[in-house]
């Protein structure tokens, strides 16, 4: 894996590099009032929402499936919160409805893929497309603001860094935490690698799909917290809007594999910083608006296609599914890669 991550952290580099070059200032952090504030600061409180999704993606893909919902479980989430402090509502009680909420559709998408055996970029597409009508029923179709200091702190908060800062690295911590001390790694894995041998050796699979199912859905609805307290407002219908794809480009930069089993939380971790990266390098450059997505795509492409087995081969290395770097350790770690 480590030579896995040589290639996205090359990128982040010059992506950095290459906003110092165009505003030599671009480190430059300062603090002010007990804030600190900086471009840098700005990139990873922009990203927090972007890293939460992607961690919980990571999981999700590691097992095999993907979750096209988070988007719009993150317009529901902000939806929700927003709706009820605006009828007076206290906001830490609009908050754990939100979550209570998303966690129930989390459950929702984990019956259908692990219970009723629907492909899972079927079974979230259903969610994905209703849950921004569910969104919109909640708002009645208004963008719903809200004046609550206690639900802004969320998004736009600060304690020294930004708060939403804290709380992504806080879950970022316990994933590689858990997934680290504990067998539930080495589960994820083998439920990734083989389904069906996972479950004759005794592993409980559709545990295993339901929970990660719900935790997506838990850090989907924290970013959308985070997006909606930002602006003290919820937006059915732009809230998190295709969020789900750069949580997906993040989650496949950081090398983790679409086919299942082998995954990288340290890669995520890259991979979502230099969506985050991209865009402010794109507004740096003055490159025009209609081909920002062009320049973003261009920039994805070369690295997937340097992190790519072929390329790896091609300059040297061994390549292969499991990745450079596992001995000659059997079983499912040596075939699929140790999760970073």
């Amino acid at each position: 894996m480590n030579k896995r991550l040589l290639w996205p952290a090359l990128a982040l580099v010059a992506l950095l590099v290459l906003n110092v070059v165009v505003e030599p200032s671009f480190f430059s952090l300062r603090l002010q009032d007990g804030h600190l504030f900086g471009s840098l600061i700005d990139i990873l409180r922009n990203g927090a929402p972007t890293l939460l999704i992607a961690l919980g993606m990571t999981l999700v893909i590691a097992t095999r499936g993907i979750d096209l919902s988070v988007g719009a479980v993150a317009a529901i989430a902000g939806a929700v919160t927003c709706t009820y402090i605006a009828s007076g509502g206290d906001a830490w009680i609009g908050m754990g409805l939100a979550l209570l909420l998303c966690a129930a559709l989390g459950l929702w998408n984990g019956f259908l893929v692990s219970v009723l055996g629907i492909q899972p970029i079927i079974a979230t597409l259903v969610l994905m497309t209703a849950g921004r009508g569910i969104a919109m029923l909640i708002t009645e179709g208004q963008i719903v603001t809200v004046d609550s200091p206690t639900y802004r702190e969320v998004g736009a908060g600060f304690l020294v860094l930004p708060i939403a800062i804290l709380i992504s690295l806080a879950v970022l911590g316990l994933v590689a935490l858990v997934t680290r001390k504990t067998a539930l790694g080495l589960l994820i894995e083998s439920v990734g690698v083989n389904p069906s041998a996972s479950r004759l050796a005794g592993v409980k699979a559709r545990t295993i799909i339901w929970t990660v199912y719900v935790f997506a859905a838990v850090c989907a609805a924290v970013a959308g917290l985070m997006i909606s307290s930002n602006v003290s407002a919820a937006d059915a219908n732009n809230a998190g809007l295709w969020i789900e794809m750069d949580a997906i480009l993040a989650v496949v930069i950081g090398g983790t594999s679409l086919a299942g089993g082998r995954y990288s939380l340290t890669g995520t971790l890259l991979g979502a910083l230099i969506i985050q990266t991209l865009t402010t390098t794109v507004y740096s450059i003055g490159i025009p608006p209609e081909i920002t997505l062009v320049f973003k795509a261009v920039v994805v492409i070369a690295v997937c296609l340097m992190q790519a087995p072929v390329g790896i081969r091609g300059r040297g290395g061994r390549g292969g599914s499991g990745g450079p770097g596992v001995g000659g350790v059997r079983g499912v770690r040596g075939k699929q890669g140790v999760p970073a």
